[in-house]
């Protein structure tokens, strides 16, 4: 069975959050504007979105998804910029 995931992105910024908010999007991963990142759908992120609902934006991720903690993975097949300049 496939495990659930969530994209969260941040839409705000987080100055003038209260330091456990600040604390709470961290730990999320969360560290710029517009920032996103990937997490298995658990009750521990579920309830640590529902600390900060007013700061992010979260959306259901089919798993089979390339992203992981925010970065896209590279394909391997694809050639990289040194091979491509050459």
């Amino acid at each position: 069975m496939p495990s659930r995931k969530l994209k969260v992105t941040l839409t705000r910024s987080s100055i003038g959050l209260k330091p456990g908010h600040v604390r709470t999007l961290q730990a999320l991963g969360l560290r710029r504007i517009r920032a996103t990142v990937v997490h298995d759908d658990t009750p521990v992120i579920r309830g640590m979105i529902a600390r900060v609902p007013y700061a992010v934006r979260v959306e259901p991720v089919e798993s089979d998804d390339t992203q992981v903690a925010g970065r896209s993975r590279r394909d391997p097949k694809s050639p990289t910029s040194k091979e491509r300049s050459a």
